[in-house]
């Protein structure tokens, strides 16, 4: 066997496999006005497009890892492909909003198949500096997903539908199912990989309930029986999650990772940044189309200059953060995103792109790019190597629900409608949110060696 040659191929099956989820995620924000616009729902429908793919991503992808171990990562991985494929085109093909998001909820199940078992192949095909290597090429090829999704996505709207730009994801999917037939490796069971079916339930229904309430609650009251009832339903089943978690031998969510120090602050922060990264992305794409006027596809070409700044300098701070710690670059990153934030209320219904957005996305691209790579790297440092799949899951779960939750609470942020005000409100609990993310990492990060416990 050609070992060079069977690398390349599991590289590019990892990154494409991870590149079909993450494009996803920003081909939808630039669709929505055009989805509502067809199928109506307003704000809610907006809402639910977004958040019930979040809702099965960010609790299946917990279980991703020992479903992969039970059943292998490549059938699990081809399984994830397959899935994601049927449910991108029953989107594009829904009649109706109920039906949209009824697939959401299913290619978020899909999704969660996909990252970890992605890194999974890298980790344990490469070794060493090769590895290192190679994951630093995953997360730049992975990055273009960022770039080309708002831009691909937004012409597909604009000259023919937005149901096409969810068909996007079908040529790499096929790319990669392709891929899959020519590598040589074989698939690994582990005999005593145990899924956690039960933990899953009641995750998905914990998020499910509560989210259900967050958007609902704008329009009937928390008062409601369609409002209070599944509140108190996803309280109830997300606690029964946490106490489960606590008790089995094999948790879904080890709790006991948590009393590590920057593991838990920084998931902290995670949560705070992460859950202002959605709104923000959820309200400068919606409101750029709706408010402001832009086309589908400079809507999705006004958040560019973030990815590009990204794609340029993370490595550097990466090494920056390896040098001098992450303790800085967390602090200092979040608070540089609140200036941003707060230069984007410059906008007025008299719009101008260049003076009154462009300055505000330059700096806040400049602050995400010090954040991103020392977050990943303190959290996930302090974890020792056997665990690391499991806390690299949790974090990306967590940035997930942190995301769900901030689109549901749109509502009621902006006050039912995304007007200037509404706009303004949502920008400034962003820059909050990342003001008290940079805090937090003050607080609770500690440099590696200077920490005692």
């Amino acid at each position: 066997m050609d070992l060079a040659r069977e690398q390349r191929v599991i590289l590019w099956i990892a990154i494409l496999a991870s590149f079909v989820s993450f494009l996803d995620g920003t081909v939808v924000t630039v669709a929505l006005p055009a989805i509502v616009d067809e199928l109506g729902g307003g704000i809610t429908t907006q809402q639910w497009t977004v958040d019930a793919y979040l809702i099965t991503l960010g609790a299946f992808i917990l279980v991703a890892g020992s479903v992969s171990d039970s059943y292998g990562r490549l059938r699990v991985m081809r399984w994830g492909l397959i899935g994601f494929g049927v449910t991108s085109v029953a989107i594009a093909l829904a009649p109706t909003a109920g039906l949209l998001i009824g697939a959401r909820l299913l290619q978020g199940m899909a999704g969660a198949l996909l990252v970890p078992s992605s890194l999974a192949l890298i980790t344990s095909t490469f070794r060493g500096a090769a590895q290192a290597k190679a994951i630093g090429t995953w997360t730049a090829m992975t990055s273009g997903a960022m770039v080309a999704g708002p831009v691909v996505g937004g012409l597909f709207v604009d000259l023919w539908s937005w149901r096409l730009a969810f068909l996007i994801n079908v040529v790499p999917i096929a790319v990669t199912l392709w891929l899959l037939t020519r590598t040589q490796q074989r698939d690994v069971r582990h005999p005593q990989a145990y899924v956690d079916y039960l933990s899953a339930l009641l995750c998905v229904t914990g998020l499910g309930g509560i989210v259900f309430a967050f958007i609902e609650q704008p329009n009937l009251g928390w008062s409601h029986p369609k409002v209070w009832i599944p509140a108190a339903v996803g309280v109830v089943a997300f606690m029964a999650f946490l106490v489960r978690q606590a008790k089995v031998p094999r948790p879904m969510l080890p709790l006991t990772m948590f009393t590590v120090r920057n593991f838990a602050w920084g998931n902290v922060t995670t949560a705070l940044v992460y859950g202002a990264l959605a709104l923000n992305g959820f309200i400068l794409g919606v409101y750029l189309q709706e408010q402001a006027g832009l086309s589908a596809t400079a809507a999705g070409l006004a958040s560019l200059p973030i990815t590009l700044i990204m794609i340029a300098l993370s490595s550097r701070v990466g090494a920056w953060a390896g040098r001098w710690g992450p303790r800085i670059f967390m602090t200092a990153g979040p608070l540089v995103m609140a200036v941003g934030a707060a230069l984007m209320l410059l906008v007025r219904e008299d719009f101008h792109y260049w003076w009154q957005v462009f300055p505000g996305i330059v700096v806040f691209g400049l602050g995400l790019t010090l954040t991103v790579s020392p977050l990943t790297s303190a959290i996930l440092s302090v974890i020792e190597p056997e665990r690391s799949g499991i806390a690299s899951a949790t974090n990306n779960a967590i940035s997930r629900i942190a995301g769900l939750i901030a689109v549901a609470l749109i509502g009621t942020i902006v006050g039912g409608t995304l007007d200037l005000e509404g706009y303004q409100r949502a920008t400034v609990t962003t820059a909050a949110l990342m003001a008290v993310g940079g805090l937090v990492s003050w607080w609770g990060i500690r440099n590696p060696g200077k920490d005692p416990a």
